[in-house]
């Protein structure tokens, strides 16, 4: 078989910069979209019912998507891997109701930097567990280094709204919603790949993330709905449909470029277009209430260093501190 063709770097990393835009794009827009519904749950569910659409569609059209839903039951009969983790898109469906929820209080540049925060934190404990596909992995000096640093960027990103007049108890609990949807990813990128290694393909553990997602949401929005009623009708504006694509796109994007860039340069470049892609928007379109100072700026930029560190070996070339060197 052929090995596809190699994505040149030059190409490969503005391609991935591009993706990760679409995460604060797609932040932005499932608030714009809860706000207009006034009601953050019917905004999540209508995100994840675009993107359930888009999964099924692409699974229908295309060869690998038919033959890994073929292997859906099967894995589960053969318990390829625990039942539990068909249930991810749980997962995402919290990341997207935080998105409805706080956005248009935090704005999406520190919900950017508490999400990054709180995969950063629990990658190293998603690693050292060795629930993805890779197996357990070394905790080295330079993750946990990288995760400290994480930490002060949070506080340092947020610390203007914190310490504003009044209200500080209220930002700091809307801070932990999403640094908790930036931690729960963590198990849930792992989940996903053990999933898409079984079935063959991304695709399929992709649409399955849509379905339980989309489940579990339409369940909670239920028991909403004959609690307190519907909120507004849905509106007109087409761009508040484009939530649930935008996180087809960043999916569908990054598997294609690990294959070729490689895991490190690939996650570089997501994360760094989702922390200039939020910036961008708060600096040009900024939400209601949103505010963009030197310490969210100044935070977001340590933030992105304290991933590269992150993921860097302590035992690079050149980098042994503690090693004698012989002869002289």
């Amino acid at each position: 078989m052929p090995q596809p063709a190699r994505i040149p770097v030059s190409v490969g990393l503005p391609l991935a910069l591009a993706s990760g835009v679409a995460i604060p794009a797609q932040s932005r827009i499932n608030g714009a979209l809860g706000v207009a519904l006034d009601d953050s749950l019917a905004a999540a569910l209508v995100s994840f019912g675009t993107g359930l659409a888009v999964m099924i569609l692409v699974t229908a059209v295309f060869p690998r998507g038919r033959a890994g839903f073929g292997q859906i039951l099967p894995a589960l009969r053969e318990r390829r891997f625990p039942r539990i983790y068909i249930l991810a898109g749980v997962i995402g469906a919290w990341f997207v109701l935080t998105q409805t929820l706080t956005i248009a209080v935090l704005g999406v540049a520190v919900f950017t930097v508490a999400t990054v925060a709180g995969q950063t934190l629990t990658g190293l404990v998603v690693d050292r567990m060795g629930i993805g596909p890779g197996g357990k992995k070394t905790l080295t000096i330079m993750r946990v280094v990288g995760a400290v640093l994480t930490i002060a960027a949070v506080a340092w990103a947020v610390s203007p709204k914190l310490s504003g007049s009044g209200g500080g108890a209220d930002w700091l609990l809307t801070v932990l919603l999403p640094l908790s949807a930036g931690m729960a990813m963590s198990f849930q990128q792992a989940m996903n790949g053990t999933t898409g290694m079984h079935y063959g393909t991304p695709i399929t553990a992709t649409l399955m993330n849509f379905v339980s997602g989309f489940t579990a949401l339409l369940v909670v929005w239920l028991v909403k709905v004959a609690v307190s009623g519907f909120g507004n009708p849905l509106p007109d504006t087409w761009w508040y449909y484009l939530g649930g694509v935008m996180g087809c796109v960043f999916i569908g994007v990054s598997a294609m470029l690990v294959k070729t860039l490689g895991v490190l340069l690939t996650s570089l470049g997501l994360i760094g277009g989702q922390l200039v892609g939020s910036l961008l928007l708060d600096l040009f379109l900024p939400a209601p209430g949103s505010v963009v100072v030197a310490a969210t700026v100044l935070g977001t930029a340590l933030t992105l260093v304290a991933i590269v560190v992150a993921t860097l070996p302590w035992n690079m070339p050149g980098f042994r501190p503690w090693a004698r060197r012989r002869n002289g």
